[in-house]
């Protein structure tokens, strides 16, 4: 960064504040990212794809993102970047949820589906596909998996036709 450590903690007084700062980035621009992917889609399974596909795109483009994030949820300690962590899985979560009630609604997803598990097995697909790209050290590699991982996931909770 060009930084020296002295220069760096003239903006953050702390190690903490520092953690502090990079999960409110992170966490800004990737619900901004999938705020902005699913504008104007209709169609409750489009939009859970456009999140899937933003959201893959998101460390693709950043892929020290959930290294921090991986880092910062190892600790036994709550942290100020673990509670911004927290937050950003349950304001990611009822976005998933919001749409895969709609999805139940309108009759493209299955009635009986759980929506908290379907929820969880989508950020969990996610976070599979990352932890690959970590051990490959290959990020771009998640856009080639990525639809076809979705389109496993999306015959599991839509309403076959």
């Amino acid at each position: 960064m060009d930084l020296s450590q002295g220069a760096l903690f003239r903006h953050f007084p702390t190690k903490a504040s520092i953690w502090q700062a990079v999960m409110v980035w992170v966490s800004n621009r990737l619900l901004n990212r999938i705020d902005k992917a699913i504008d104007g889609v209709e169609s409750p399974l489009a939009a859970m794809e456009a999140i899937f596909m933003a959201h893959i795109d998101f460390v693709v483009k950043h892929p020290g993102a959930p290294r921090m994030l991986l880092g910062e949820l190892q600790r036994t300690k709550s942290t100020p970047a673990k509670q911004l962590a927290t937050t950003l899985f349950k304001n990611y979560e009822t976005r998933l949820l919001s749409h895969i009630e709609n999805g139940k609604a309108s009759g493209e997803m299955r009635p009986a589906l759980d929506s908290e598990a379907a929820a969880t097995l989508f950020i969990g697909t996610i976070q599979g596909l990352v932890v690959q790209s970590l051990l490959t050290g290959d990020p771009k590699q998640m856009r080639k998996d990525a639809p076809r991982v979705f389109a496993i996931y999306r015959h599991g909770i839509e309403v076959l036709q």
